[in-house]
């Protein structure tokens, strides 16, 4: 009988967002594809350091240690060919990662293959194949590749949420953009009992919270939203969670304020959010990732 995926949370990520490729990428941005493959290979046996998805795989990896059983799988998504993959299953073998399947497209998109391999959440560098997977109902986020080494906790698996367009649709913050604060806040009071609407990383939130009651005794996985609402409007939110039966253990509503500090102190594992503003600056400090708008949704 073939594996199923079904009782897993399965994530997918992109050997950039895995490990430091950047030198690699930049000879192939710069010189080509064959460049690129002759790196490699004079490369091959040079095990690659870590990426800013490393440490999130690691702890999740090690969900499986801990409670000896399959929970967690990963699967290593790479555009890489099969003979320029040798150096990332080397750094696997090296790192002592539990990471046994792979997918190399060798070159082309490979966002085509995620409901092949029944992932739940897919990270990378590259913005097409994230966009694709969006546009395709997969939760995904365009990994900001940094070279920090982040000082995070190996003891437990800590993610964190911007609200709307990430972990609910677009539509309020449509109205933020369109008519301002003013009609964003009235309109979040008039429907404080509705309802927010799905977005694009609802479905992983669902899998994240469905993995952390199956490991609730040891602690393993700590979630956070944290986003620009205020108390008030952040009513609409908590009664949103409610309605889903998802339990979120820490909630911040900063009413504009800056996010970084706050998600420094959480020690996230990785931050998603829609926006460069609120990404980009909380990448100096965690693992963070862009959630893109999915096409025709983009608030304007």
């Amino acid at each position: 009988m073939p594996v199923s995926f079904d009782d897993y949370l399965v994530v997918g990520i992109s050997s950039r967002a895995l490990f430091n490729l950047e030198d690699a990428n930049n000879v192939f941005e710069q010189d080509g594809l064959e460049a690129y493959r002759d790196y490699q290979l004079s490369h091959e046996n040079e095990i690659l350091e870590p990426g800013t998805g490393f440490t999130l795989v690691q702890n999740l990896l090690s969900i499986n240690t801990i409670t000896n059983k399959k929970l967690v799988e990963v699967i290593v998504m790479s555009r890489n060919s099969a003979e320029t993959s040798l150096r990332i299953i080397h750094s696997l073998d090296h790192y002592g990662l539990d990471i046994n399947r792979m997918a190399m497209s060798g070159g082309e998109t490979i966002s085509r293959y995620l409901d092949a391999f029944g992932v739940d959440l897919f990270l990378s560098c590259n913005e097409d194949d994230v966009n694709q997977a969006i546009n395709s109902g997969f939760a995904a986020g365009l990994v900001y590749n940094t070279d920090r080494i982040y000082d995070q906790p190996a003891d437990q698996i800590r993610i964190a949420f911007d609200a709307d367009a990430v972990l609910f649709s677009p539509e309020s913050e449509r109205i933020f953009k369109q008519k301002g604060l003013d009609a964003f806040v009235e309109n979040e009071l008039v429907n404080e009992d509705v309802a927010l609407k799905k977005g694009p990383l609802a479905k992983f939130l669902f899998c994240l919270s469905n993995l952390q009651q199956n490991t609730k005794d040891l602690h393993l996985i700590r979630t956070a939203i944290v986003t620009s609402r205020d108390k008030n409007t952040g009513k609409r939110v908590l009664k949103t969670l409610r309605k889903w039966n998802i339990d979120v253990d820490e909630v911040f509503f900063l009413q504009g304020a800056g996010k970084t500090e706050v998600l420094k102190s959480f020690g996230a594992n990785i931050f998603f959010d829609d926006q460069d503003i609120h990404g980009l600056g909380a990448s100096q400090v965690v693992p963070s990732a862009r959630v893109p708008y999915k096409k025709g949704q983009e608030p304007k």
